[in-house]
């Protein structure tokens, strides 16, 4: 099967397994794992905070960060399809206590203003905004990298009614290459950052939360609250960093694999490869006379497998384990079922 669901689908590499396999381990309940203290404390360099959090999932890792920026019954605001009130499964409110309310459309493309027109302050009746969530890059938007000025101009808002800005930061690494902005440069502009080892960089499992080093003595408090407090986890954490110190110049390679699907697509007229900067190749069949379920059913019928993420969009990720055949068949059985 050529499985292009998404990037998460990689299996560890034989390098990775052998640093796992030779990961010094303690208990991180305790804080005396050598492993994953080195990888938090190596992960919140390259972003310019004081420390970071291993955590088992990305949703986990979400919801930690916000649960330290915005209090029970304060507000949050995110985009309609942000993967933290559309993905996490009501995580926000059910746990956190956490109020959300979004802007359309959502995309990369970020209209800073109607953001700061959302904004609430503090009173009777109304539900005060605590942060503003990011997600960079934006995953039902295609993948697509929100641009630098732009979220400086958001951190510049978030600053003049004191409120917060989250970083979902699930492929933030592919923001990285794709624009050549310095993780320390992104991470400057958030109080609270979530990024992921499992999307794109091939580790599998775990993600972490970033920012202060008060924020994330509370991060650990609630990471333990919600059934995250694991033992020798340095296990997991070696293959982490040797994702970050072997894989990530290659994201390239994922961001030109699929820009070549997104051109060898395009005459369909379901996706623009202008539109395509990273690995995520979404196919808008809005004006045709597939659905995305029927599509992806039909592709797995002929070894291909993609995800359905709404009614009329599918999505194709290219990743570590995608193989130059795998990409070529991808291109024809979907070429085919499109013609």
């Amino acid at each position: 099967m050529a499985d292009l669901r998404s990037d998460t689908v990689t299996r560890p590499t034989p390098g990775m397994r052998e640093a796992m396999a030779k990961a010094a381990v303690g208990d991180d309940v305790f804080g005396d794992d050598p492993t994953v203290n080195a990888l938090e404390a190596h992960v919140a360099a390259l972003f310019g905070h004081e420390a970071a959090l291993f955590a088992p999932s990305g949703t986990m890792a979400n919801q930690i960060a916000l649960q330290l920026v915005v209090p029970p019954g304060g507000e949050l605001l995110a985009g309609a399809d942000a993967h933290v009130v559309t993905y996490e499964v009501g995580a926000a409110a059910m746990l956190g206590g956490i109020s959300t309310r979004t802007w359309q459309p959502d995309s990369a493309d970020l209209d800073v203003e109607v953001i700061a027109g959302m904004i609430r302050p503090a009173g009777y009746p109304s539900v005060p905004t605590a942060a503003i969530a990011v997600e960079q890059t934006h995953n039902l938007g295609g993948g697509g990298v929100v641009p630098l000025a732009t979220i400086q101009h958001l951190r510049a808002v978030a600053d003049k009614h004191g409120i917060a800005l989250h970083c979902d930061g699930a492929r933030i690494w592919h923001a990285h290459i794709a624009d050549g902005v310095p993780l320390a440069e992104y991470g400057a502009l958030f109080d609270t950052l979530s990024v992921c080892l499992s999307k794109g960089l091939g580790a599998p499992v775990g993600s972490l939360i970033i920012g202060s080093r008060e924020k994330i003595t509370r991060a650990r408090v609630l990471r333990k609250r919600l059934g995250g407090g694991m033992r020798q986890v340095g296990i997991l954490a070696a293959a982490g960093r040797y994702a970050l110190d072997n894989q990530l110049q290659r994201l390239t390679e994922d961001h030109e694999r699929a820009r070549i699907i997104a051109e060898a697509l395009s005459p369909f007229g379901v996706v623009d490869p202008e539109r395509v900067r990273t690995n995520l190749v979404p196919l808008d069949l809005s004006k045709h006379n597939l659905d995305a379920p029927t599509l992806a059913a039909r592709a797995a019928e002929r070894g291909v497998l993609i995800a359905a993420m709404l009614p009329r969009t599918a999505r194709l990720v290219t990743h570590l384990d995608l193989t130059d055949e795998a990409m070529d068949q991808t291109i024809e059985v979907i070429s085919d079922l499109l013609a």
